[in-house]
């Protein structure tokens, strides 16, 4: 997928329609984006959970490769952020493209 480095689009901070620079920003996985949320589980170690000996309950469970339809997708979907060249504040749309390849051009 081909997109182009300066983009017109509504900038929600000047409510106004400028150009922005696109840029790529890496993915994270939901376990190094926020690794002491709710139901992480450095948080449950952390806390004295998910540890000792017998059942553990959800902290029991198999790994996730083991679990009936697992498998890795051909496609990431790409995450995008916009700068706005009037106000240079950065903001992200709701969801990414689902994308083998993401090329930025001129």
């Amino acid at each position: 997928m081909k997109k182009p480095k300066i983009i017109k689009r509504l900038c929600p901070h000047c409510k106004l329609h400028n150009e922005h620079t696109v840029t790529l920003a890496k993915r994270r996985s939901p376990g190094s984006t926020h690794p002491m949320g709710y139901g992480s589980k450095k948080r449950a170690k952390r806390r004295g959970l998910a540890r000792g000996i017998g059942n553990l309950g959800r902290y029991s469970k198999k790994a996730i490769s083991k679990f009936k339809m697992t498998g890795k997708k051909t496609s990431k979907k790409a995450d995008f952020r916009y700068k706005c060249k009037a106000c240079s504040k950065m903001h992200a749309p709701k969801s990414g493209i689902r994308a083998k390849k993401v090329e930025l051009n001129q």
